[in-house]
């Protein structure tokens, strides 16, 4: 005889960063495969920052907006997850700063947290970025660095 264990309650939660770039957009995708087997919620997680220089700012338009821009980017990049896993609960959040101390926040509490091994901002050919490399050595859960298929 077999018996199931009795609900608890308690969610799962897999966190992945997205930038829009392609080893991120890989992340995300991976992520809700590994969502959808485990019936975790998919936390979707970008970060934006106002452009600055070595203690000068470049001009910009009174228009422009990053927030608005990132969630733009957001909406596009996860149209297509949430097309391909319609069963899985996502969740998508903005937040303004650096993608790596987001990340560790959001880790805590998470059974996995999902990464891409390099966004727009690392030098080209490196083989793990320096968000990758500080989620690993820094999270609160166990960590999937994935790499782009190109």
């Amino acid at each position: 005889m077999t018996s199931t264990p009795p609900d608890t309650g308690s969610t799962h939660r897999i966190v992945v960063g997205v930038d829009g770039s392609d080893s991120s957009m890989a992340a995300v995708e991976w992520a809700a495969h590994q969502a959808e087997l485990t019936g975790s919620t998919l936390e979707i997680l970008m970060t934006w920052e106002w452009p600055t220089s070595y203690g000068w700012s470049p001009p910009v338009s009174s228009e422009y907006d990053p927030a608005h821009d990132a969630a733009t980017a957001l909406a596009e990049a996860v149209k297509p997850v949430r097309a391909s896993h319609p069963g899985v609960d996502m969740v998508s959040t903005i937040v303004e700063g650096h993608p790596a101390p987001h990340l560790i926040k959001a880790s805590k509490g998470a059974d996995l947290l999902v990464v891409g091994s390099r966004g727009h901002g690392e030098f080209t050919g490196m083989l793990v970025g320096s968000v990758s490399e500080h989620c690993v050595a820094n999270a609160h859960c166990p960590v999937v660095v994935v790499r782009d298929r190109t």
